[in-house]
């Protein structure tokens, strides 16, 4: 599933596309994704013009002149694709994605200017909710997330606090939103790595030094990812047709039998955790 550099990747190729524009017709060509579209949804959409596009987590949030914002999350293969003369594809070493299969282009936007933006999900695991605006922190996908590990409530006194007295495993607990927004699998696994702390301690032992470690970690990796243009895994894709290629640079993620980068000795290491795949060095990360 797509993860915050990700989805970010695709805010960022989304914004030129539609942001400033009117969406002169909205066109769902089917009557659900992972849960059904909202009520009257081709509707309320045509004829709105399109303020900005924020990301919350995993969430793209497509700020509405109507006072509402349409929510999109592209679960584990959603993507757009843009076509328009005059919006260019974002610029970066990036290998161009197969074109996507048409019979799964669920939602289409046709935007002013002759651009169109269309969402393509061939597992429907994506979904698109439509909320006004000023009720945003009552929103089901929305309340309870964390800060986001860019802002300045993440830190590692804040990673301290929300995480003393857990019994879980650490790698459990940054995967937890309601303590950081929009990590997953992969970055999880890169962060604690870069920071020598195994995914088997508990929350409760990083208060402290090691939370001093983790939080920056955090940090660094979600940022290089963002700069890279995200990871790419099976399908996910830009939304100018790019995929990331931050994956290049993973130092325990996928390299089950490697040597650790450090070259300390250590061999990179895959385990299961709450049905996911961990990967870490056993003797760095301790």
């Amino acid at each position: 599933m797509p993860e915050l550099p990700e989805v970010e990747t695709v805010r960022r190729g989304l914004q030129p596309a539609m942001a400033g524009r009117r969406i002169l017709a909205a066109r769902a060509n089917r009557p659900d994704l992972r849960f059904p579209l909202p009520e009257a949804f081709e509707t309320q959409l045509t004829g709105t013009k399109v303020e900005r596009i924020d990301r919350r987590a995993k969430y793209l949030l497509v700020r509405l002149g109507s006072g509402e914002t349409l929510l999109m999350h592209l679960g584990m293969s959603g993507r757009f694709s843009i076509e328009a003369e005059d919006v260019k594809r974002q610029p970066g070493d990036f290998v161009y994605a197969p074109a996507a299969n048409p019979k799964h282009d669920h939602v289409v936007f046709e935007m002013e200017g002759g651009v169109q933006v269309t969402y393509n999900d061939p597992r429907r695991f994506g979904f698109m909710d439509l909320f006004a605006t000023a009720e945003e922190a009552a929103n089901a996908f929305l309340r309870g997330l964390g800060p986001e590990p860019d802002s300045n409530r993440f830190s590692a006194a804040y990673l301290g606090e929300v995480l003393a007295g857990r019994k879980s495993p650490v790698k459990a607990g940054l995967l937890d939103q309601s303590v950081v927004a929009g990590l997953g699998n992969i970055y999880v696994c890169e962060a604690l790595w870069r920071a020598q702390i195994s995914p088997r301690r508990l929350c409760a032992s990083i208060p402290g030094a090691r939370a001093e470690r983790l939080a920056p970690a955090v940090r660094s990796v979600i940022a290089e990812a963002i700069a890279a243009g995200g990871s790419t895994l099976r399908d996910y894709a830009g939304a100018d047709g790019a995929m990331g290629y931050f994956q290049h640079s993973f130092d325990a993620y996928g390299r089950e039998g490697e040597p650790c980068r450090r070259e300390d000795g250590g061999v990179i290491t895959r385990i299961v955790q709450s049905a996911r795949s961990t990967f870490f060095c056993p003797k760095c990360q301790r």
